[in-house]
C-alpha cells in the first residue's frame, strides 16, 4: 500500500501572495477546477519575477519557458475562499529553477494542493538555452537561503 505524502505546511516557504477565487473557479462540482491550480502557480512565479527579481516580461531579452509542471491536491478550495501562494526554489541550475508552490486557505498552515513548475530560461529571439540572468538569479538564491534558514 502506497502512504501519501502529507501537506507540505506554510513554513516549508519563504515568498507569498494573496490569491482571490473568482465565481468562473468553481467547476461543476463546486470546488475550484484542478487547471485554476495552474493559474495560481503562474501569477505567483510572476509576481515573485517581477516584483523581486526585477524581471520585464514584456521587454526581456531572456524569458522563462514553463518545460515541466505537476499538481497534488489535498483539499478543496471554493469561491469565495482567500488563498496565499507560497513559493520556493527546489532547485536552481545555470538555465533552469524549479520553483515549488503551495497553495493554502488563507488561515491554514497545511497545503491544499502542492506543485512544481519548472522555467528553462532562453533567449526571446533564438529560444535557445541560457543563462538565469543575474539579477533573476539573485532573487532565487536570497529566497533559497530564506527557506532554508526557515526549515
Amino acid at each position: 500500500m502506497q502512504v501519501r505524502t502529507p501537506p507540505g505546511r506554510r513554513r516549508d516557504y519563504g515568498f507569498f501572495v494573496p490569491l482571490q477565487t473568482r465565481w468562473m473557479d468553481n467547476d461543476l462540482y463546486g470546488h475550484v477546477n484542478n487547471v485554476v491550480y495552474y493559474s495560481y502557480f503562474d501569477t505567483l512565479i510572476a509576481e515573485f519575477l517581477v516584483n523581486e527579481g526585477g524581471f520585464d516580461p514584456f521587454d526581456a531579452e531572456v524569458i522563462g519557458y514553463a518545460v515541466e509542471t505537476g499538481c497534488r491536491f489535498h483539499s478543496g478550495l471554493r469561491y469565495p475562499d482567500r488563498v496565499v501562494g507560497g513559493l520556493r526554489i527546489g532547485h536552481l541550475g545555470k538555465s533552469s529553477v524549479r520553483y515549488e508552490i503551495g497553495i493554502f486557505h488563507e488561515a491554514a498552515d497545511d497545503a491544499a494542493a502542492e506543485g512544481h513548475f519548472i522555467h528553462v530560461f532562453v533567449e526571446r529571439a533564438t529560444e535557445r538555452p541560457v543563462a538565469i540572468p543575474a539579477a533573476l538569479r539573485a532573487a532565487m538564491v536570497e529566497l533559497q537561503a530564506v527557506t532554508d534558514a526557515a526549515g
